[in-house]
């Protein structure tokens, strides 16, 4: 879909519907990434559906669709893995990276990675 399609569709919506399409910044993130990594060829939609039908079927899952993006996240990680492009351990590292960074950062100011007191730790992998 291009962006004259997506406001064309967008002018459909009904009137009154104002509400943010996502609850918190991670997940448009997370929503934006899956788009640019399709759009680079790393997985087809179908390759996507599939992983994230999977992870929304799976027990345990909100039936009110809450945790939603929680399953789009876990979906992403996993077709990253599948594809050789980062394992669980890369993520999970580079999470930590961000967290300590972000507990570093100064209120108000930008986190950056570069702000990570500890830059080297629980790395191994290529993406940090």
């Amino acid at each position: 879909m291009n962006r004259r399609e997506a406001n064309s569709h967008a002018a459909m919506l009904p009137a009154g519907v104002d509400a943010p399409v996502f609850a918190e910044p991670w997940q448009a993130t997370a929503f934006a990434m899956t788009v640019a990594l399709h759009d680079k060829g790393l997985f087809s939609w179908s390759e996507w559906a599939d992983a994230l039908s999977a992870e929304v079927k799976r027990p345990g899952a909100a039936s009110d669709g809450h945790d939603y993006y929680e399953h789009w996240l876990a979906a992403l990680e996993k077709l990253l893995s599948a594809k050789g492009v980062a394992g669980k351990g890369d993520v999970d590292a580079l999470a930590a990276a961000w967290e300590r960074a972000a507990h570093a950062t100064p209120h108000g100011k930008p986190v950056l990675l570069q702000n990570d007191p500890s830059p080297t730790e629980g790395r191994g992998g290529r993406i940090g």
